[in-house]
């Protein structure tokens, strides 16, 4: 699994990461962590607003930072 935060590295940015890797910890997930800071690839992705969470190049969440329960959500 490909989990990827879409953001320019804000503290909501940090955020969102470190709650995406705990949850996928506790979830005993394979995955991979990739954080995307260009805006051009961001845009790609039709984000337009930050932080955002991609898992497999599927955009979940925009906007906000999600919870690790919310994440684990997400995620299962």
């Amino acid at each position: 699994m490909k989990i990827q935060i879409l953001g320019t590295g804000c503290a909501k940015c940090r955020q969102l990461t470190e709650n995406a890797e705990k949850a996928a910890q506790e979830l005993n997930l394979d995955y991979q962590l990739e954080k995307i800071t260009d805006i051009n690839q961001i845009m790609s992705f039709g984000v337009m607003m930050t932080p955002a969470l991609a898992v497999d190049g599927a955009v979940k969440l925009t906007g906000k930072v999600a919870t690790v329960a919310e994440v684990k959500t997400l995620l299962a």
